[in-house]
Protein backbone atom coordinates (compact mmCIF):
# COMPACT_ATOMS: atom_id res chain seq x y z
CA UNK A 1 0.00 0.00 0.00
CA UNK A 2 1.41 3.44 -0.97
CA UNK A 3 1.58 5.82 2.18
CA UNK A 4 -0.42 8.96 1.06
CA UNK A 5 0.81 10.40 4.81
CA UNK A 6 3.21 12.86 3.46
CA UNK A 7 0.39 14.42 1.14
CA UNK A 8 -0.85 18.19 1.44
CA UNK A 9 -4.49 18.98 1.53
CA UNK A 10 -4.70 20.02 -1.87
CA UNK A 11 -3.32 16.43 -3.39
CA UNK A 12 -7.22 15.45 -2.34
CA UNK A 13 -9.36 18.76 -2.52
CA UNK A 14 -9.89 19.34 -6.76
CA UNK A 15 -12.93 18.90 -8.61
CA UNK A 16 -11.92 17.10 -11.87
CA UNK A 17 -14.36 19.37 -14.10
CA UNK A 18 -12.15 18.18 -17.09
CA UNK A 19 -13.83 15.01 -17.01
CA UNK A 20 -17.17 16.53 -18.33
CA UNK A 21 -16.33 15.88 -22.33
CA UNK A 22 -16.57 12.50 -21.47
CA UNK A 23 -20.08 12.46 -18.93
CA UNK A 24 -23.17 11.60 -20.31
CA UNK A 25 -25.71 13.81 -19.61
CA UNK A 26 -27.24 12.42 -16.31
CA UNK A 27 -26.59 9.15 -14.22
CA UNK A 28 -28.35 7.74 -11.62
CA UNK A 29 -25.24 6.99 -9.26
CA UNK A 30 -21.34 6.96 -9.64
CA UNK A 31 -18.89 5.62 -7.95
CA UNK A 32 -15.48 6.77 -7.50
CA UNK A 33 -12.42 4.95 -6.79
CA UNK A 34 -9.82 6.85 -4.84
CA UNK A 35 -12.30 9.89 -4.21
CA UNK A 36 -10.14 11.88 -2.17
CA UNK A 37 -11.84 14.71 -0.18
CA UNK A 38 -14.58 14.05 -2.68
CA UNK A 39 -14.98 17.03 -4.41
CA UNK A 40 -15.81 15.54 -7.75
CA UNK A 41 -18.38 13.84 -6.60
CA UNK A 42 -19.94 16.56 -4.60
CA UNK A 43 -19.92 18.51 -8.02
CA UNK A 44 -21.17 16.00 -10.07
CA UNK A 45 -24.09 15.32 -7.86
CA UNK A 46 -24.21 19.66 -7.34
CA UNK A 47 -24.68 20.12 -10.85
CA UNK A 48 -27.32 17.71 -11.10
CA UNK A 49 -25.37 14.92 -13.37
CA UNK A 50 -25.67 12.67 -11.17
CA UNK A 51 -28.42 11.61 -8.17
CA UNK A 52 -26.40 9.39 -5.72
CA UNK A 53 -22.69 9.41 -5.05
CA UNK A 54 -20.35 6.37 -3.29
CA UNK A 55 -16.61 7.03 -2.42
CA UNK A 56 -13.55 4.46 -2.25
CA UNK A 57 -10.63 6.47 -0.38
CA UNK A 58 -7.75 4.78 0.75
CA UNK A 59 -6.57 7.85 2.94
CA UNK A 60 -8.25 7.68 6.22
CA UNK A 61 -8.61 12.01 6.97
CA UNK A 62 -9.55 12.76 2.75
CA UNK A 63 -12.14 9.77 3.70
CA UNK A 64 -13.47 11.65 6.64
CA UNK A 65 -13.66 14.75 4.60
CA UNK A 66 -15.51 13.28 1.62
CA UNK A 67 -18.22 11.46 4.45
CA UNK A 68 -19.98 15.13 4.57
CA UNK A 69 -19.74 15.16 0.21
CA UNK A 70 -21.20 11.76 -0.96
CA UNK A 71 -23.62 9.45 -0.03
CA UNK A 72 -21.58 6.80 0.67
CA UNK A 73 -17.59 6.75 1.85
CA UNK A 74 -15.57 3.44 1.69
CA UNK A 75 -12.44 4.12 3.42
CA UNK A 76 -10.45 0.94 2.36
CA UNK A 77 -8.10 -0.86 0.05
CA UNK A 78 -9.96 -1.59 -3.25
CA UNK A 79 -7.06 -4.17 -4.06
CA UNK A 80 -7.05 -6.12 -1.28
CA UNK A 81 -10.56 -5.99 0.25
CA UNK A 82 -13.15 -4.76 -2.85
CA UNK A 83 -16.59 -3.73 -2.16
CA UNK A 84 -19.19 -5.22 -0.06
CA UNK A 85 -20.65 -8.18 -1.19
CA UNK A 86 -24.29 -6.74 -2.87
CA UNK A 87 -22.77 -3.25 -3.65
CA UNK A 88 -24.69 -1.89 -6.61
CA UNK A 89 -23.75 -1.27 -10.02
CA UNK A 90 -23.17 2.22 -10.75
CA UNK A 91 -23.85 3.74 -14.47
CA UNK A 92 -20.23 5.88 -13.58
CA UNK A 93 -17.35 4.85 -12.49
CA UNK A 94 -14.34 7.42 -11.80
CA UNK A 95 -10.52 6.56 -11.77
CA UNK A 96 -8.99 9.66 -11.65
CA UNK A 97 -5.58 9.86 -11.03
CA UNK A 98 -5.51 6.63 -9.31
CA UNK A 99 -4.99 3.40 -11.42
CA UNK A 100 -1.12 4.34 -11.77
CA UNK A 101 -0.96 3.72 -7.81
CA UNK A 102 -2.16 0.21 -7.72
CA UNK A 103 -0.10 -3.20 -8.16
CA UNK A 104 -2.48 -4.34 -10.49
CA UNK A 105 -4.62 -2.18 -12.39
CA UNK A 106 -5.56 -4.34 -15.07
CA UNK A 107 -6.81 -6.34 -12.56
CA UNK A 108 -9.01 -3.38 -11.01
CA UNK A 109 -10.41 -2.22 -13.73
CA UNK A 110 -11.61 -5.88 -14.71
CA UNK A 111 -13.41 -6.05 -11.03
CA UNK A 112 -14.64 -2.59 -11.12
CA UNK A 113 -16.46 -3.38 -14.55
CA UNK A 114 -17.56 -6.98 -14.23
CA UNK A 115 -18.64 -6.70 -10.31
CA UNK A 116 -19.71 -2.60 -10.53
CA UNK A 117 -20.31 -1.22 -13.41
CA UNK A 118 -24.04 -1.06 -14.98
CA UNK A 119 -25.38 -2.42 -18.10
CA UNK A 120 -25.43 0.80 -19.39
CA UNK A 121 -22.66 2.59 -17.90
CA UNK A 122 -19.95 4.31 -18.53
CA UNK A 123 -15.61 3.94 -16.66
CA UNK A 124 -13.81 7.09 -16.70
CA UNK A 125 -9.72 7.08 -16.20
CA UNK A 126 -7.01 10.20 -15.70
CA UNK A 127 -3.81 8.65 -16.88
CA UNK A 128 -0.04 10.63 -16.07
CA UNK A 129 1.32 10.35 -19.38
CA UNK A 130 4.83 9.19 -18.56
CA UNK A 131 6.29 10.29 -22.00
CA UNK A 132 6.04 13.94 -21.10
CA UNK A 133 8.53 16.16 -22.32
CA UNK A 134 9.52 16.61 -18.10
CA UNK A 135 10.24 13.03 -18.09
CA UNK A 136 11.65 11.81 -21.06
CA UNK A 137 14.36 15.09 -21.82
CA UNK A 138 15.95 14.30 -18.42
CA UNK A 139 16.06 10.51 -18.55
CA UNK A 140 17.16 11.25 -22.41
CA UNK A 141 19.88 13.68 -22.43
CA UNK A 142 21.13 13.45 -18.13
CA UNK A 143 19.63 9.80 -17.54
CA UNK A 144 18.11 10.88 -14.72
CA UNK A 145 14.65 9.50 -13.45
CA UNK A 146 13.82 11.96 -9.88
CA UNK A 147 11.01 10.57 -7.61
CA UNK A 148 9.20 13.46 -6.60
CA UNK A 149 6.09 14.33 -3.91
CA UNK A 150 4.05 15.12 -6.53
CA UNK A 151 3.47 14.93 -10.39
CA UNK A 152 4.39 12.75 -12.83
CA UNK A 153 7.57 10.82 -11.12
CA UNK A 154 5.56 11.17 -8.30
CA UNK A 155 6.86 8.28 -5.47
CA UNK A 156 3.40 6.36 -4.82
CA UNK A 157 3.36 5.73 -8.71
CA UNK A 158 3.80 2.16 -9.11
CA UNK A 159 2.84 2.38 -12.57
CA UNK A 160 3.50 4.32 -16.13
CA UNK A 161 1.63 4.66 -18.89
CA UNK A 162 2.00 6.42 -22.42
CA UNK A 163 -1.20 6.68 -24.74
CA UNK A 164 -1.22 3.48 -26.40
CA UNK A 165 -0.56 1.65 -22.98
CA UNK A 166 -3.31 4.18 -21.12
CA UNK A 167 -6.08 3.14 -23.83
CA UNK A 168 -5.13 -0.64 -23.84
CA UNK A 169 -6.20 -0.41 -19.96
CA UNK A 170 -9.82 0.61 -20.43
CA UNK A 171 -10.03 -2.58 -23.39
CA UNK A 172 -11.90 -4.63 -21.96
CA UNK A 173 -14.24 -7.43 -23.29
CA UNK A 174 -17.56 -6.03 -21.45
CA UNK A 175 -16.66 -2.47 -23.19
CA UNK A 176 -16.52 -0.67 -26.18
CA UNK A 177 -16.31 2.83 -27.72
CA UNK A 178 -13.31 3.63 -26.09
CA UNK A 179 -12.29 7.61 -26.37
CA UNK A 180 -8.90 9.40 -25.46
CA UNK A 181 -8.72 12.88 -24.35
CA UNK A 182 -5.33 15.31 -23.96
CA UNK A 183 -7.10 18.07 -21.51
CA UNK A 184 -4.77 21.50 -22.22
CA UNK A 185 -4.77 21.70 -25.86
CA UNK A 186 -8.13 23.81 -26.17
CA UNK A 187 -8.38 26.55 -28.87
CA UNK A 188 -7.28 29.44 -27.65
CA UNK A 189 -4.75 28.19 -25.20
CA UNK A 190 -0.68 28.57 -26.06
CA UNK A 191 -0.30 24.71 -25.92
CA UNK A 192 -3.20 23.94 -28.91
CA UNK A 193 -2.35 26.75 -30.81
CA UNK A 194 1.77 25.39 -30.58
CA UNK A 195 0.07 21.80 -31.27
CA UNK A 196 -2.05 22.74 -34.52
CA UNK A 197 1.03 24.85 -36.01
CA UNK A 198 2.78 21.59 -35.65
CA UNK A 199 0.51 19.60 -36.88
CA UNK A 200 0.36 17.29 -33.88
CA UNK A 201 3.74 16.46 -33.89
CA UNK A 202 4.82 17.04 -30.34
CA UNK A 203 1.20 15.75 -28.66
CA UNK A 204 2.50 13.25 -27.17
CA UNK A 205 5.26 15.39 -25.26
CA UNK A 206 2.55 18.34 -24.54
CA UNK A 207 0.19 16.13 -22.96
CA UNK A 208 0.70 16.03 -19.31
CA UNK A 209 -2.62 13.40 -18.74
CA UNK A 210 -5.17 11.48 -20.87
CA UNK A 211 -8.35 10.74 -19.88
CA UNK A 212 -9.73 7.54 -21.28
CA UNK A 213 -13.47 6.47 -21.53
CA UNK A 214 -15.77 3.26 -22.37
CA UNK A 215 -18.97 2.14 -22.33
CA UNK A 216 -20.39 -0.83 -21.36
CA UNK A 217 -21.24 -2.98 -24.78
CA UNK A 218 -24.42 -4.31 -25.84
CA UNK A 219 -23.90 -7.71 -25.55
Amino acid sequence: MSDYSGKHDEYFAAARKDIEPLLAPRAASALELGCGAGATLEWLKRSGRVERTVGIEIHPPAAELARGRVNEIHCLDFEKTGLPVGTERFELILCLDVLEHLVDPWGAIDRLVNRHLASRGIIIASIPNVRHYSVVLPLAFRGRWDYQDHGLLDRTHLRFFTRSSARALVEHPRLEFVRCLCPGFESGTRKGLFNRLTLGIFEDLLAYHYLVSATTSKD
